[in-house]
């Protein structure tokens, strides 16, 4: 990645609730601004947004107590890239089933916590697919209390699988994962998108 391209990008972390710090530090490690985004406001200052994982009833509590969907759709028409691990993927999903949340922003139904509970957390290597940017290796990924795409819509496109399971994809300028990248070393995945980021920003990679 040409460091020249990122000086000018600013990353920001949903920081309510959950594993945001370790996803401000990766992003950090890839020479590019991150900050805290504890309201609204703070949106119109950043180019790219990572909501992390946590526990998705309190993180989609706080946003609605803060009034972030508004704020959250017109980052979206602005075409501004937005990046949802674990809960975060809940958040953003057309549908989750059996719950009454999910902001619809991408076309993918979710079963929360379908990989268990806390104490079922485990580590697995994926695939991840479809892009040369990922370089195609497997990915060592943590999931602790994961999501699982159990439907995804016709422009969604699949970047990982575990076990035939879709556990990353991506539909336009929404990316979403059902792991943990943050708590690894490996920064494929949040490289990957900056250069969305980039990319929304006519900055030429």
């Amino acid at each position: 990645m040409n460091d020249k391209n990122l000086k000018d990008i600013i990353i920001g972390v949903l920081a309510l609730q959950g594993a945001f710090r370790e996803h401000v530090e990766a992003i950090k490690k890839l020479k590019v601004k991150a900050i805290e985004i504890r309201n609204t406001g703070q949106l119109k200052g950043i180019d790219g947004l990572i909501i992390p994982g946590g526990e998705s009833t309190t993180i989609y509590k706080l946003l609605t107590k803060y009034s972030f969907k508004p704020a959250l759709e017109r980052f979206i028409s602005l075409k501004k890239p937005i990046f949802g691990t674990c809960a975060g993927l809940v958040i953003l999903a057309r549908k989750v089933i059996n719950e009454d949340f999910g902001y619809g922003f991408m076309d993918i139904v979710v079963d929360r916590n379908a990989y268990g509970r806390q104490v079922d957390s485990f580590e697995s290597l994926l695939d991840l697919k479809g892009e040369e940017r990922l370089n195609h290796r497997k990915f060592n990924a943590v999931f602790i209390r994961a999501p699982k795409i159990i439907r995804a819509g016709i422009n969604v496109k699949i970047l990982g699988t575990l076990d035939d399971d879709i556990v990353i994809a991506r539909e336009n300028n929404i990316l979403v994962c059902s792991f943990h990248p943050e708590l690894t070393g490996d920064l494929r995945i949040h490289r990957y998108f900056i250069d969305m980021v980039k990319n929304s920003k006519n900055v030429k990679i």
